[in-house]
């Protein structure tokens, strides 16, 4: 017995089947709330998507191999007969799970380049009464477009810089409470940017997703007014920075503040102590050579000891050298020093916008 979808197939001629309407990344932009639906294996999915996007596998990974193989091995029409072979015995399953993941039945579709995986399951959904319509160029044209994005749309950005352990993600949040633009970079990398930095974090996206999240949240902002961002080093964990997006950071204005000492020593065992001993000697070897053997050989006794306000006191040996540096090298004219004998977060944040709008940045 045929199943459904196959019936309703045989009643169809292909100039009776409706043609899913083609759409560019514009239409995407403007239209939110319109289900994204990638049809791409789910290890192409899991590398990079289109923030937002469900997945909706025309192919397993491992049936992609096959018929690419079949493609490159035999011929392009055994890599079809092959794909068909696979697509057509899951036709009820992708209607199924379309309308579980689209209750409202209206969907964006796309594959890698717009070609014959979108172009399938477009006809196949809307044949079943989707509203469907197909991004021209596929994954790869919203790859483009987020550069182009980028390029067309230059940020005012406000660089806040501080020593390691000043809470810096904190003033961030209590200026975003404020109505101030802000990207929170380490949070899209689930990073907190040093050695440490992933203790706590879930796992990090791949380069080419931290890229795509990053231009979700640049395409959000307003161009036209100022931007607060961390500063932060080409890569934060293992997700570097587009190189354009650096190079814009590096020409926004620099807000450095500092706190007292103490206070970060007590952030730091509020954020790490948690983790325990072992985890945080690890990420002490990382740093073991710019530490230098007699400061490691004394951060490692002082976590033995439970000792963690001296242990952090010899990361904080080494970063702050690190900050110094970063520091010194910006251009006088670009950057500006606040210091503070408190850590009060809410008094910071407002700090930084009363000199945001001294100088003139809005």
């Amino acid at each position: 017995m045929k199943n459904s979808i196959s019936a309703d197939i045989e009643t169809h001629t292909p100039s009776s089947a409706r043609q899913a309407m083609r759409v560019d990344m514009t239409t995407i932009y403007h239209n939110p709330d319109r289900v994204i639906l990638d049809v791409r294996s789910p290890g192409e999915f899991q590398q990079g998507h289109i923030p937002g996007a469900k997945n909706l596998p025309l192919f397993s990974d491992e049936e992609r191999i096959l018929v690419g193989t079949a493609y490159k091995q035999e011929s392009p029409q055994k890599a079809l007969e092959l794909g068909l072979g696979i697509a057509g015995a899951k036709m009820n399953q992708y209607v199924e799970t379309a309308n579980l993941l689209a209750p409202d039945k209206k969907v964006f579709v796309h594959c890698w380049r717009g070609g014959k995986r979108s172009e399938s399951m477009g006809w196949l959904l809307n044949l079943c009464g989707m509203d469907v319509q197909v991004l021209n160029g596929g994954y790869k044209a919203f790859r483009q477009w987020g550069r182009a994005f980028r390029e067309r749309h230059t940020l005012k950005l406000i660089v806040i810089g501080a020593q390691t352990g000043s809470g810096k993600t904190k003033v961030l949040q209590a200026l975003k409470k404020r109505g101030e633009q802000i990207i929170d970079l380490e949070s899209l990398a689930n990073h907190k940017g040093s050695a440490f930095g992933s203790l706590g974090e879930q796992e990090q996206p791949s380069a080419e997703h931290f890229e795509n999240l990053l231009m979700q949240a640049y395409q959000a902002l307003n161009p036209e007014k100022r931007v607060f961002i961390e500063n932060e080093s080409k890569k934060i964990g293992r997700c570097p920075l587009p190189d354009d997006f650096f190079t814009q950071m590096h020409q926004g204005f620099f807000m450095y503040y500092q706190i007292p000492e103490s206070v970060r020593i007590q952030y730091l065992i509020d954020d790490y102590a948690q983790f325990g001993v072992e985890p945080l000697k690890a990420r002490f070897e990382k740093i073991k050579t710019k530490l230098g053997g007699d400061l490691y050989k004394k951060a490692l006794s002082a976590l033995e000891n439970h000792d963690f306000a001296e242990a952090a006191r010899a990361a904080l040996h080494f970063y702050d050298k690190t900050y110094q540096f970063g520091f010194e090298r910006i251009d006088p004219s670009r950057k500006t020093q606040l210091i503070f004998n408190h850590a009060n977060i809410e008094e910071i944040a407002d700090q930084l916008i009363f000199t945001a709008n001294q100088f003139n940045i809005s």
